[in-house]
């Protein structure tokens, strides 16, 4: 029997990819290179020897239609299992973990490797990275340096501050975690914190816990607007 690794893709396909104007399904089903984007994410990680199983976080709405792509494109479909979503990013993260728990899967170990449906060109280097970065600190962050000047304005419309360059990156994914803290640490948080989250990262970096840094790559885009699956494109051909 084989040994349990404890290590999990979440693959993040909850979102409707409102910002790509008016499409008739969600972005992560659109197509790059003749298959939609979410097949494209979900064959690096289905190869990859690190993983026990691989979720998928789907809207319910379209939860058929993702287990019907699925069926047709990936053939170790056996190790991918659909789930519904929730109402935001962390609530969705936190579905992925309820599943594990009820599932029996979920101890101190338990590392979630989580990554935007949307991500097609994340490497094999990254999502190891990624594993061992979780694993022997507990959460981490994929991210390339900042390398256009970065400008803040809390008025939106004049500059308050211009922050060095030179300690600023860009966040990507995939972000990981031993699953068990990030809920501990998510549980704990009060509303007004909840509110303000914008990733799973931030969930620990208000609380004060470390999150460390893995290097991305700056071809590993985030396909939100329409330009970018022209860029898509290109970068695959």
């Amino acid at each position: 029997m084989e040994e349990r690794k404890n290590v999990y893709g979440v693959v993040l396909a909850g979102g409707v990819g409102a910002r790509m104007g008016n499409v008739e399904k969600p972005k992560q089903f659109m197509e790059v290179a003749g298959k939609p984007i979410l097949i494209l994410v979900l064959e690096k990680f289905v190869i990859h020897p690190g993983f026990d199983k691989v979720l998928v976080l789907s809207p319910k709405q379209w939860m058929r239609y993702t287990e019907d792509l699925i069926r047709k494109y990936i053939p170790q479909k056996d190790n991918v299992a659909v789930i519904e979503g929730g109402s935001t990013r962390n609530e969705t993260i936190m579905n992925s973990i309820r599943y594990l728990e009820q599932e029996q899967l979920l101890d101190e170990e338990t590392v979630i490797v989580t990554h935007d449906s949307v991500r097609p060109f994340v490497t094999h280097r990254i999502i190891e990275e990624n594993i061992m970065a979780a694993q022997e600190y507990g959460a981490c962050d994929t991210v390339i340096p900042a390398t256009d000047t970065i400008v803040q304005s809390v008025s939106h419309e004049v500059i308050s501050d211009i922050p060095d360059r030179s300690i600023m990156y860009q966040g990507q994914t995939p972000q990981s975690f031993k699953a068990k803290k990030l809920k501990r640490v998510y549980e704990s948080l009060t509303a007004e914190e909840k509110e303000i989250l914008t990733d799973a990262c931030k969930i620990f970096v208000i609380k004060g816990e470390d999150v460390r840094l893995v290097q991305g790559e700056v071809y590993n885009i985030k396909i939100t607007y329409p330009y970018d699956l022209k860029v898509a494109e290109s970068l695959i051909c």
